[in-house]
């Protein structure tokens, strides 16, 4: 019977190298749980041994080369019990919105095929996105699990290249996890139930390889940039203080796909997971508040527009009730404080 999934247990975290997956990982193994990620070669699951090296064989690497293809996943699927699939694009450099959108649609779709005939596998928690949730609105709106975002989709449709970068973006959010629930209602002999966890922005301390802050996937470059950069990574004053959305930390998304194995009544559940709202000038204030400062090589942290942060009325607002009631007083989330201390002490750490 699909449902709980208790530690113990063997997990497949897709993309396990990613920015949210590697922390997906290290909260598995933390809670008790065997592991195995998925890589695109050999190369990128090395940096990834190092770190779960105290593990020992609790965590293994395979090696999917293109997870578009058919029966991708067919042969890192044996013998687990649950999948976290995160693996995704997430960029605003797409010329044609195809490249998001088939990688994220025949990902998912390939995924949940090579799962359809492993009885062993109870839950699969695929990783959306508040992208497939939201629209851009004149008024202020409350969103929810109840929202779809059908905006993205059709510009994508009528205006194809010419489209706006974040409609390619979250058009592709949207169709993964649309194709996602089309395949689980269709598939009714399948031996699992499905969960679904969409963010808004992550943010918060890297674990994963990378090299320097340009390489820094897109929330999190976003976040370097804005707060920690004298410049603000270009944006003027008006932007820091009126543009921004919800966030949350990279470690509560993590914990809540650790949790959405745990509770029997995750499962066929959509769960929007937000700490707040946010405009940059909430976390550049943080930054310059923390005594001692975390980052002390930086004495040029920026300093935007002080205290206009409070003044912000957001046009879209998340309502997490929903995730908090089912996945349970386990899930606290950070503060921006809390993020922005430990972000800033990672960034020292590196050196950068």
């Amino acid at each position: 019977m699909p449902g709980i999934v208790p530690a113990g247990s063997k997990v497949l975290v897709t993309g396990a190298n990613g920015f949210i997956a590697a922390w997906v990982v290290r909260t598995l193994l933390e809670k008790g749980y065997d592991v195995r990620g998925t890589v695109r070669s050999q190369e990128k699951g090395e940096p990834l041994k190092k770190i779960f090296a105290d593990y020992k064989d609790k965590f293994e690497i395979v090696v999917v080369e293109d997870i578009t293809k058919e029966g991708a996943f067919d042969e890192a699927v044996k013998g687990v019990d649950a999948i976290e699939h995160t693996a995704s694009p997430f960029h605003f450099k797409a010329d044609d919105p195809q490249e998001l959108i088939g990688p994220a649609v025949n990902g998912t779709r390939s995924i949940l095929k090579s799962a359809l005939n492993k009885s062993s596998i109870r839950r699969i928690v695929v990783t959306s996105s508040t992208a497939a949730i939201i629209a851009t609105l004149p008024e202020p709106k409350v969103f929810s699990e109840l929202d779809w975002n059908e905006q993205a989709i059709e510009e994508v449709k009528k205006q194809g290249k010419n489209a706006s970068q974040a409609a390619k973006y979250r058009a592709s959010k949207t169709l993964a996890e649309k194709a996602a629930w089309e395949f689980y209602e269709a598939n009714t002999n399948r031996s699992w139930d499905l969960v679904v966890l969409n963010p808004p922005y992550v943010f918060g301390p890297v674990i994963h390889d990378v090299s320097s802050p340009s390489a820094l996937g897109t929330s999190a470059g976003d976040w370097y940039n804005s707060v920690v950069r004298p410049d603000m990574g270009g944006k003027t004053l008006e932007v820091i203080t009126t543009v921004g959305g919800g966030w949350v930390d990279v470690r509560d998304i993590a914990l809540a796909h650790v949790l959405a194995l745990q509770k029997n009544e995750a499962g066929g559940q959509r769960l929007l997971i937000s700490k707040g709202e946010f405009v940059y000038q909430d976390f550049i204030d943080a930054a310059n508040a923390l005594s001692p400062s975390p980052i002390p090589s930086h004495t040029d942290l920026p300093k935007g527009k002080p205290g206009a942060g409070k003044d912000f009325v957001p046009k879209i607002v998340y309502d997490p009730s929903k995730a908090s009631k089912i996945l349970g007083p386990e899930l606290v989330y950070h503060t921006i404080e809390e993020t922005t201390r430990d972000i800033l002490a990672d960034f020292e750490k590196r050196g950068w």
